[in-house]
């Protein structure tokens, strides 16, 4: 793992229109990945369960969708809504 939970922040240069969970759990699982994140460190450093990182990345339709956006923020990922 990294040295610092924040660092590497600026390597995620894409924008995603998220239109479905199963997005933002897959654009979640990409993100801990490019950070070099091991599910056990991000729950350490999050307060969340590794159950729940590892629910949430293998699309639990049951997961939490606050914890969702707690975890996404906490990698860096921004959730905005936009009027369509």
């Amino acid at each position: 793992t990294s040295g610092s939970f924040t660092e590497g922040f600026e390597c995620f240069d894409f924008n995603l229109l998220v239109i479905s969970i199963e997005e933002l759990f897959n654009t979640t699982k990409k993100r801990r990945k490019e950070l070099g994140y091991t599910q056990g460190y991000v729950a350490e450093v999050s307060g969340l369960s590794a159950s729940f990182i590892s629910n949430l990345e293998n699309g639990k339709a049951t997961a939490e969708l606050g914890k969702a956006i707690l975890l996404a923020n906490l990698l860096g990922i921004d959730i905005s809504v936009e009027k369509r």
